[in-house]
């Protein structure tokens, strides 16, 4: 059996052939992203893994049914690059990955906090050495209420750390599975906009939920309020959020993701210029923290996501039970 692995980061090479060997497979690993120029590497091959550079379209998933490959991995959690119908329409079985939540949920608190404590302005003035406390007074998590859209493994977890801080949380989602020993009470999407000093997205990219947080949810929400997106960049109109900001309807951002980040995030751009308009403007507002889609970036999570991707594979052509097939 043999796989040939894209967008193969140093950091996974060793997760990726490790794992290879355990199942018996062959794995070649390529540094850039699946495209039709280089989808041919792959001949002879019966799955190939991907990250989310590699845009799983129509005519990509054609060329892939033609070489043979019967499944396609993605290592992310996130399957919003893939095309499922036209892989469904080509025979191709569409897996994505896993990694435990524990790392975004920890993160997206990380950024919550620092929203709260003023901490990017803390940090400029530190490096200028200006330590006035003047414009730099927080807010105490234990006294806000936090809305969580989207309960899920990772809106959970946000919900589990949110519970030790002993601040009010609200969610909505649309499955209402939250254990109850997690404090959360679910509401309206309209009531959770109304009540929550801070709100978080957990949720997928869809059709439905693209650029959900637009004007008309910003109208609704408070005044000073503090959104989180450890999520997907789309999730949020990113031209909408910057008017929310200079209105000052918005009091603080945290950003792990942007809507166009694609070619800019993990990539060292030092001496290019940014083609995101929105990113360039965005990141100079002293109340808007930004990082670049760093959120699942641990240790453990990068074993997970390599392991997977050979998994998902072995188990799809072994016919084997996977929980992990999308189709």
């Amino acid at each position: 059996m043999k796989i040939t692995a894209y967008e193969v980061r140093e950091d996974e090479k060793r997760y990726l052939e490790t794992e290879a060997e355990k199942n018996g497979v062959e794995v070649t690993l390529v540094g850039e992203p699946l495209t039709l120029d280089n989808i041919g590497l792959a001949e002879g091959s019966c799955g190939i893994t991907i990250l989310g550079e590699s845009r799983m379209d129509e005519k990509l998933l054609q060329e892939a049914a033609k070489l043979r490959i019967s499944v396609v991995a993605t290592r992310t959690i996130g399957y919003d690059h893939i095309d499922l119908n036209a892989a469904k329409n080509n025979g191709i079985h569409i897996c994505n990955g896993y990694y435990d939540p524990d790392g975004v949920a920890e993160y997206t608190v990380m950024l919550m906090l620092m929203a709260l404590r003023n901490y990017k302005q803390a940090l400029y003035r530190a490096n200028a050495n200006d330590y006035s406390l003047s414009g730099l007074m927080g807010k105490e998590l234990r006294n806000l209420t936090v809305g969580i859209i989207g309960t899920g493994k990772i809106g959970c977890k946000v919900a589990r750390i949110l519970k030790g801080f002993g601040c009010e949380i609200l969610a909505y989602s649309r499955r209402q599975n939250a254990d109850e020993s997690l404090g959360i009470t679910y509401c309206t999407l309209p009531k959770l906009y109304r009540k929550s000093d801070v709100l978080t997205l957990h949720i997928p990219l869809s059709n439905q939920t693209r650029r959900m947080i637009d004007k008309e949810a910003i109208r609704q929400m408070k005044d000073g309020v503090v959104l989180i997106n450890c999520a997907r960049g789309e999730l949020m109109c990113v031209d909408d959020v910057i008017a929310g900001i200079e209105s000052k309807k918005i009091g603080a951002l945290g950003l792990d993701v942007i809507e166009d980040e694609e070619g800019i995030y993990h990539q060292d751009l030092r001496s290019d210029i940014l083609i995101n308009r929105n990113m360039a403007y965005i990141r100079q507002f002293p109340n808007v923290t930004m990082t670049q889609h760093m959120a699942f970036y641990t240790g453990e999570a990068v074993k997970s996501m390599a392991e997977s991707g050979i998994k998902n594979i072995v188990s799809c052509m072994n016919r084997l039970e996977n929980p992990n097939m999308l189709c």
